[in-house]
């Protein structure tokens, strides 16, 4: 299978030595769901961050769709890779002074050339797979924290992108809310999207995982299948964190 994200020994450092990635290496290949766990400050999120360019790495190799990312990455780059990158974050930086529709068509608008008929056609219909088409004259503080994160996940849907990208996309959710977002990405394994979501979802990340990779102090410790990551950990460090959080 092609490889969709190769990273080989990439690397990246935050102030006086604070080393966030080292010496990371993985590959996502088109069509897989890869997750990320691992506890707090372990790179989880600086490692996602940095395939779609909002991180820049320090050392190593970094191809995005066969898009080098490398330590001297251009903007030109970066603008490729987010047009085709789809990312949503734990706060779901909806623009409030814009409807839920306005809010999915502004990008396919103005970085695509689409017509406002298209794209509001296109909006729709990503609403209606996110259950939230009722919702779509609204503006942001009208709907809930998971409609929210759903209409997140649509706007990143617009774009027709061939990776999503997702950061703790629950977190910042009530618990009754965590579960219609999480059937909403579930949706888009479904349909093959290649995905790579940082989580502390136990059974979301069992159910729908291709492999876990499991990460602490910036290094990958485990990249196994869920079966096996969940079930008979490889390493020491990956069972003392399943036992903290199963």
């Amino acid at each position: 299978m092609k490889s969709a994200i190769e990273a080989k020994r990439i690397t990246k450092t935050f102030g006086h030595g604070n080393m966030a990635l080292d010496n990371v290496s993985l590959d996502v290949t088109s069509g897989e769901i890869l997750v990320i766990m691992g506890p707090s400050g372990s790179g989880k999120s600086t490692l996602i961050r940095t395939f779609n360019g909002l991180e820049s790495i320090d050392s190593g190799k970094l191809e995005i769709l066969g898009i080098p990312l490398d330590s001297d990455k251009n903007q030109q780059q970066v603008s490729l890779i987010r047009r085709q990158v789809g990312m949503v974050f734990q706060q779901f930086n909806l623009f409030p002074h814009l409807s839920i529709l306005e809010n999915i068509t502004l990008a396919p608008i103005q970085v695509q050339g689409c017509s406002a008929a298209e794209a509001e056609t296109k909006a729709f219909e990503l609403l209606i797979q996110m259950g939230i088409e009722d919702q779509a004259r609204k503006h942001p503080n009208q709907l809930s924290g998971g409609q929210q994160q759903r209409a997140a996940i649509a706007r990143a849907l617009a774009l027709n992108p061939k990776i999503m990208l997702f950061d703790e996309p629950t977190s910042a959710l009530d618990p009754e809310k965590v579960k219609e977002v999480l059937d909403a990405i579930k949706s888009l394994a479904n349909k093959g999207m290649t995905m790579v979501v940082v989580t502390h979802e136990i059974g979301f990340a069992r159910e729908v995982s291709d492999r876990v990779v499991f990460m602490d102090e910036g290094k990958v410790i485990e990249i196994s299948s869920p079966n096996t990551f969940f079930i008979d950990a490889k390493e020491e460090r990956s069972r003392r964190f399943l036992n903290q959080v199963m």
